[in-house]
């Protein structure tokens, strides 16, 4: 038996060879045979319908992941158009809380991607400090508007004009308080990582925070100065995509391989006509056009002043050229805002995808695909505003520089009398101004004698 069992494990069957062979040659032969003829193609045939079984049930799949991501991007897009134009017409409140909570989200976003290894590090320090740059920060730019727009109200109310006075002071108070904190809390072979955070931190203050800073300021100038630039990236991202994909051929940059020259254009071209049309539409509203004196007001109440002249038509008229008859020039009549919407559109069209463009390089640093998932089917809040954050500051900028018009208010006067004048020079600028009204008629002369009798008695005391 063991002797048996050695020869057959030792005995080669060459035949075998042979038969397979033959066996592999029918197979192949089979392949081109006659339907019905008895072949071998059959278990072929069945162990490729295998193998494409699982190829199908992939595509399958990615078909399923495809649909429902569009599903839920759809869904979320209509969520975020319906509570943006809710708040939008529901008053500046409302939009100054979502944009508020944009940048708390967003500046979690960036600070996250850089954040990862302080986990395995344990330096829970650097990240509270961080939150602490984030509150000091918000401290100082919401206390500065509150304080230039909100005047009338703080710079009359006991408790908040200490704070109001002294505002620079205190928030330069936090921000060193701070930097001692951070100083202390430094460990030695961490220090690479903590002053990396340190700078990283810094600077998602200033491209976050600071510049929605100046597009909450741009809502309480008037709403058209937050609405309008904020609809043209909007604008100018939709055509981009619709003319790239109609009649794309030219790469734009290589950090947005899917970006055209073709799409670019034609984006700004119709970014600029829709521009014109929604400036024609905005300025017939106060409510849009009027600042946010009011901030109870919304769009069925409506707000009250006189229209910046921007909003005013005009006739321009040409010079008179040489090849034109005599006392002939051209003319046409329109909105100054319409010419000013060109040069917005133009940026929002030119200028500001690049602040998308840098994101798109700052993600692939990091090589990740989204900021986060804080919009589901999105991505993360900063995906969906990096083009929002520098069109908000060139629209503050443009604003003061080209539109505003500088004219003496009671809230200017107001702020000039509390901050820069004593006690008894404001005094005598009451006096002098009851008198001022006395002569005119428009209070009578028990009026200013009742001041003065006060104004000496509080000498006395």
């Amino acid at each position: 038996m063991t002797g048996r069992g050695r020869s057959r494990r030792g005995v080669k069957f060459p035949h075998n060879n042979n038969a397979n062979g033959a066996e592999g040659r029918r197979a192949s032969l089979s392949d081109v045979s006659e339907e019905g003829s008895p072949t071998k193609a059959r278990p072929n045939g069945a162990s490729n319908a295998q193998e494409k079984t699982p190829v199908a049930e992939q595509q399958q799949s990615d078909y399923e992941k495809k649909k429902a991501n569009f599903i839920t991007r759809t869904f979320w897009s209509l969520v975020m158009i319906g509570g943006f134009f809710a708040a939008l017409f529901m008053g500046h409140v409302y939009i100054l809380v979502i944009i508020t909570a944009i940048q708390i989200i967003s500046f979690k976003e960036v600070i996250a991607i850089a954040n990862v290894p302080s986990r395995a590090r344990d330096l829970q320090s650097t990240k509270n400090l961080n939150w602490y740059w984030l509150a000091s920060t918000m401290y100082f730019l919401y206390g500065e508007s509150v304080i230039y727009y909100l005047k009338h109200i703080v710079l009359v109310d006991k408790v908040l004009l200490p704070l109001a006075t002294h505002h620079r002071f205190i928030s330069f108070i936090l921000y060193v308080f701070g930097f001692v904190f951070f100083v202390g809390s430094l460990k030695g072979g961490h220090l690479k990582f903590q002053f990396s955070q340190f700078a990283w931190t810094h600077m998602a203050l200033f491209l976050i925070v600071v510049q929605a800073h100046f597009i909450m300021n741009n809502v309480l100038e008037g709403m058209i100065w937050f609405f309008l630039p904020a609809a043209l990236v909007i604008t100018n991202d939709i055509f981009a995509y619709i003319c790239g994909i109609t009649f794309g051929r030219t790469q734009l940059i290589k950090l947005s391989p899917k970006k055209t020259v073709e799409g670019f254009v034609g984006a700004w071209i119709m970014t600029v006509l829709f521009g014109i049309f929604l400036t024609n539409i905005l300025l017939r509203s106060k409510y849009f056009i009027c600042p946010a004196t009011d901030l109870g007001a919304n769009i069925f109440t409506g707000l009250d002043c006189d229209p910046n002249p921007v909003f005013i038509s005009r006739t321009y008229s040409t010079p008179h050229l040489f090849f034109l008859p005599p006392n002939y020039t051209l003319s046409i009549t329109t909105y100054p805002m319409q010419i000013h919407t060109f040069f917005w559109a133009s940026f929002a069209s030119l200028i500001a995808p690049f602040g998308g463009f840098f994101a798109s390089g700052l993600k692939r640093t990091f090589k990740i695909k989204d900021f986060g998932d804080s919009i589901p089917g999105h991505g993360g809040m900063t995906d969906r505003m990096d083009c929002q954050f520098i069109m908000g500051l060139f629209s503050y900028i443009y604003y003061h520089t080209f539109i505003a018009f500088k004219t003496s208010s009671v809230n200017h006067v107001l702020e000039l009398a509390i901050m820069e004048l004593t006690a008894d020079e404001q005094l005598e600028v009451i006096k002098g101004v009851l008198k001022y009204l006395t002569n005119q008629g428009v209070v009578g002369p028990d009026t200013s004698a009742s001041f003065d009798t006060l104004l000496s008695a509080s000498k006395q005391v």
